[in-house]
């Protein structure tokens, strides 16, 4: 459940979002969940891509400040309550939630979240034990 994710700083202006996003497609660059966080100056894009090497590379040749984390790719059933149940299991163990994010999957009745917490093993291994889907990296793209 562990996947590697690119956090990309770029200049909070209207627009700016569009080169980035373009470079990565014109490269071939396959985004499956992203996020964007602002404030007045700057904004945080998280991406979770295909091939995050490569994805680093292209974006700091172009000058873009990329920072390469670690988070957790939870798949959970897309009904109502489906998000709070992984919550629940983090928040009954005090595993401190940082931030997520989620977005549907490509298979019926999935949806895939983003989850950055204080104690990713303990997290993983907790998820794992209530059922959450054991998903390798390079299998998110099959949700």
């Amino acid at each position: 459940m562990k996947v590697k994710q690119l956090s990309v700083f770029v200049e909070n202006r209207k627009g700016n979002l569009v080169p980035i996003l373009e470079h990565l497609s014109r490269c071939g660059v396959d985004i499956s969940a992203l996020s964007l966080a602002d404030t007045t100056d700057f904004g945080v894009l998280r991406l979770i891509v295909d091939d995050v090497d490569k994805a680093q590379k292209i974006l700091s040749e172009d000058g873009v400040i990329v920072k390469v984390t670690e988070v957790l790719a939870v798949v959970m059933n897309d009904h109502p309550g489906g998000a709070a149940e992984v919550l629940s299991v983090l928040a009954d163990n005090r595993i401190e939630v940082e931030y997520m994010y989620a977005c549907a999957g490509k298979t019926l009745g999935k949806a895939l979240m983003i989850v950055r917490v204080d104690t990713p093993e303990r997290a993983e291994e907790l998820l794992r034990a209530k059922g959450f889907d054991d998903t390798k990296a390079n299998e998110i793209y099959r949700i």
